[in-house]
């Protein structure tokens, strides 16, 4: 668990206890995360593509919409501040549950109670954190409240809704995502911080590198950078934070990445592509990504085995050499050690010379297989080991290639439908270069040219 979880979460009081003045007013004492939350529209920082004018969010937020969202970004990007301002701006009732702790009976005391205020004239806001992590039976138990506008459902997810969330209450919401932060988005946020009586009140003083540490570590996360600015001034003596004081209060910035979700797949691909590109340096940047964030060593050596025969092929057969010894060191010796391996495979895969050729020679292949091109074997191809094979002039007339000198005859190989057909297309990369001479001789002898 990270330092900022939770920073930015619902309360955890009884549903019928969780309002929405736990969000307006925290207590004090509370973490500065919680104290800086946006009060108003006007406070919120960053995702100005939601709440320019006449936009879905904005028009949520001031009240004239009425249609339930999921709210779709990183950490500390204001899924939660959003959903109470929601709530604030109509005067609806607020309440809010945990995917990770309510059940499908908080779900239904939760539907209940807003049918009851419902009848009373009030209508609910309910805000589901890690909505993606609903199970299918609790997100169905949703649809007819969601459906009939008993509830206002505001979900809250950092995973794509379209892998996590169930197809009929996806089609019931608006998805709208939210982006990090800018890095002035941040710079706001902690000057802010400093000077409001809600936050510092002026009492601290920082120097300018230890702001840009401290945005450069947040990552877009506003709850991550107020966090660290709240450690370095609790660390703080005279009331000055400096650099050497936030390094010495934050560890490591924070690496956004869930091994079951969308940031998993996101980090990959940009990982293979650009292997893909020759862009070494950024495949080991994803590369420490992933190893940063605990990714199973196993589907990291995987994913270069394949990209090894997918993107480079016989531009340079070492390449699946090299990423298949990866993979066996990374069963032999596992993790720490093995993260070098994986690193060298990563930088001989990135800077290889490249070709698709073996996907597009067995794609073409499977292709005329799929369209029924795949007539009888040649009978001098069958085989001949059995009793009577003779007979039906199974393996009559074959050529044996050693027999000459040069290792190759004039033979037909493919079924008759296919003869002349060429699937494998070397390019002029690297050792395909050299390659492409070989087969068109190799071609030319077989097919008696």
């Amino acid at each position: 668990m990270s330092d900022t979880d939770g920073l930015f979460d619902p309360p955890s009081e009884p549903v019928e206890a969780a309002g929405a003045d736990s969000f307006r007013a925290p207590i004090s004492g509370a973490p500065l995360a919680v104290r800086m939350r946006p009060a108003s529209l006007g406070e919120v920082v960053g995702q100005q593509h939601l709440l320019g004018e006449g936009a879905p969010l904005r028009r949520l937020v001031e009240g004239s919409g009425a249609a339930s969202v999921l709210l779709y970004g990183p950490p500390g990007t204001g899924k939660t501040t959003l959903a109470s301002l929601i709530s604030q701006s109509t005067g609806r009732r607020f309440e809010a549950l945990s995917a990770l702790s309510a059940g499908v009976k908080d779900v239904r005391a939760v539907i209940d109670l807003a049918r009851r205020r419902l009848t009373a004239g009030e209508q609910t806001v309910l805000f589901i954190d890690e909505v993606h992590r609903f199970s299918k039976t609790q997100q169905d138990a949703l649809l007819a409240a969601v459906e009939n506008r008993i509830v206002l459902l505001v979900g809250a997810t950092t995973e794509n809704p379209s892998f996590s969330v169930v197809s009929p209450l996806l089609s019931r919401s608006l998805v709208l995502q939210l982006q990090p932060l800018t890095e002035d988005n941040i710079r706001t946020l902690l000057a802010r911080a400093l000077s409001d009586e809600r936050g510092y009140g002026g009492t601290y003083t920082i120097s300018d590198d230890a702001i840009e540490h401290i945005v450069r570590i947040a990552g877009g996360d506003a709850r991550r950078s107020l966090t660290a600015l709240e450690a370095a001034a609790e660390s703080s003596l005279d009331g000055d934070i400096t650099l050497e004081l936030v390094e010495a209060s934050v560890d490591k910035a924070a690496v956004r990445y869930d091994r079951g979700g969308d940031q998993h797949y996101d980090v990959t691909s940009a990982f293979i592509k650009s292997i893909r590109g020759s862009d070494v340096d950024a495949a080991l940047h994803y590369l420490a990504r992933m190893i940063t964030a605990g990714e199973d060593p196993r589907f990291i050596a995987r994913r270069l085995v394949v990209h090894a025969s997918e993107d480079i092929g016989m531009a340079d057969p070492m390449a699946l050499q090299t990423a298949s010894a990866a993979a066996q060191a990374v069963q032999m010796i596992g993790m720490p050690e093995a993260k070098l391996a994986l690193a060298q495979a990563t930088i001989h895969l990135a800077t290889a010379p490249k070709s698709g050729s073996v996907v597009a020679a067995l794609g073409a292949a499977m292709a005329d297989v799929a369209a029924g091109k795949a007539g009888a074997v040649p009978p001098h191809l069958r085989d001949g080991h059995y009793a009577g094979a003779a007979k039906l002039g199974n393996a009559q007339g074959y050529k044996y290639p050693h027999d000459d000198p040069d290792g190759v005859l004039p033979q037909q190989y493919p079924p008759d439908e296919l003869v002349g057909v060429d699937y494998y297309q070397p390019t002029e990369h690297g050792s395909e270069r050299g390659l492409a001479i070989r087969i068109g001789k190799l071609r030319r002898i077989i097919r008696g040219r």
